[in-house]
């Protein structure tokens, strides 16, 4: 009989261990990559070791190069924490190691999956038609996104991707706005149309889209057509006017794809959702689950208001793929995984657990934490350089790129904190990302405090 309460015993012990400790831990890691081969390194293990023992060296071994993006300072990136449900859950997956791509090799993991799907479609208030994709991350939503956009646009030119590639199929014109993010790009070029197919439209000072210039880009651009709008600029947090882009380019014929990878959940708001205004208007959606609903990574979703093209894009038949004959859903049909890890469970928990109210209460919350930060940083005289709307927020300090650049370093070493620098038309600056579900005011005072301090300490 397997020693199963050893290694997970440990498990738990160090997981649970760690995760107290996340509010007064330095948030960074403490080793460097160095120091971390001499830990974890060494030649090929020749003979078997103590499970347990493995899990504690590991934990051990790991400890000092972690970065604590649970923590509720930490404003790096976008990302997400994960909470108590949501970590449960993603345990319990693992536990159960359902291979979901199929409804057959696991029908708790395709019920489960359909319930959340319904749910996040009724959260954001899209078409309840819509069909979702569980997915890595908003890189391969936005790729599955575009896969449906692309079958779409060439179907009604009269053309079959699926079957006939894309060798002397109609060219397909993107339209995106010039402060997109790279994932359009790259999922562009994984779907083989290239990056050179993008007409990038004028954006506004905060990054968002301009109506007026994407009437024109239109009124020049024949043949199928895809435009990519925004709801979340990854620097600033502005949203692009969704509903005059939906409606300029259904007029034309084209397929809205909307890149959301985080804006997204602010439909779940009611004080924020009029920021959104047609969103359900779209054809498709991209959005992260590991970022504002604050579930493990990964976990990416993809939404399209075509079934149709959506399927017709990912699904497969094969004589030894058993599918369902009562038509249950299959994870296969949606996503561009064939064996895949059961990520519906824990996005089911989490919103069971946190509810339409819950979910709504933490977007409020991080929002108005990245104001607080940001009207600390404005009376200290710090440059906020965008209209904080959700919850970025772009910092300069002394309008001088190499002083912006060592307040980051600094803030990032003395571990209060830790948020990313950027570059933002071309100037470098400091991005703060309020995307946990427990940062709180103490939080967002003791970081900005941290800030002035670092940039005291570098001499202004």
């Amino acid at each position: 009989m397997p020693d199963w309460k050893g290694p997970l015993g440990e498990a738990f012990e160090r997981a649970t261990t760690y995760l107290a400790g996340l509010p007064e831990r330095p948030v960074g890691p403490r080793a460097t990559a160095a120091e971390l081969h001499h830990a974890l390194g060494g030649g090929l293990p020749q003979q078997p070791t103590d499970p347990q023992e493995v899990i504690a060296q590991l934990a051990q071994g790991v400890e000092d190069g972690l970065l604590p993006s649970g923590s509720g300072r930490f404003f790096g990136f976008v990302f997400g924490g994960a909470t108590p449900a949501a970590v449960a859950a993603d345990w319990l997956t693992t536990v159960w190691d359902q291979n979901a791509g199929l409804y057959a090799a696991s029908p708790a993991a395709a019920v489960v999956e359909e319930v959340a799907a319904s749910w996040l479609v009724e959260l954001f208030g899209l078409p309840s038609s819509t069909t979702v994709g569980f997915v890595t991350g908003a890189q391969m939503a936005n790729f599955t996104g575009l896969a449906a956009a692309r079958h779409d646009v060439l179907r009604k030119a009269g053309w079959d991707v699926e079957r006939d590639g894309l060798i002397g199929a109609p060219p397909i014109r993107v339209l995106a706005g010039a402060e997109r993010h790279d994932t359009v790009d790259r999922a562009l070029r994984f779907l083989g149309l290239g990056t050179s197919c993008i007409v990038p439209i004028e954006v506004d000072g905060q990054g968002r889209m301009r109506a007026d210039a994407l009437a024109d880009a239109l009124s020049t651009t024949a043949g199928p057509t895809i435009v990519c709008a925004q709801v979340g600029n990854v620097n600033t947090g502005a949203i692009d006017p969704i509903a005059e882009i939906c409606e300029l380019a259904h007029a034309a014929g084209a397929w809205v794809h909307v890149d959301a990878a985080f804006g997204l959940w602010a439909a779940v708001s009611p004080a924020l959702r009029q920021h959104l205004t047609g969103i359900d208007q779209a054809d498709s959606w991209a959005t992260d689950a590991h970022k504002w609903l604050n579930v493990p990574y990964d976990s990416g979703l993809v939404l399209c208001a075509h079934p149709e093209a959506h399927h017709a894009a990912m699904a497969v038949r094969a004589s030894y793929l058993i599918h369902d004959e009562q038509g249950e859903r299959d994870a296969i049909e949606f996503n561009p995984e064939f064996s895949r890890r059961a990520r519906g469970f824990a996005v089911y928990a989490a919103i069971r657990a946190l509810g339409r109210e819950g979910i709504a209460e933490v977007v409020e919350r991080c929002c108005a934490m990245a104001h607080r930060f940001a009207d600390t940083l404005a009376a200290n005289g710090v440059a906020v350089l965008n209209d904080v709307v959700l919850n970025q927020v772009l910092v300069r300090f002394g309008d001088d790129d190499e002083l912006t650049r060592a307040v980051v370093r600094a803030v990032q070493q003395e571990g209060t904190c830790w948020m990313s620098g950027t570059t933002w038309q071309g100037k470098a600056a400091m991005r703060i990302s309020v995307s946990n579900w427990m940062t709180d005011e103490e939080d967002i005072d003791r970081s900005a405090a941290a800030v002035l301090r670092c940039l005291a300490g570098e001499g202004l």
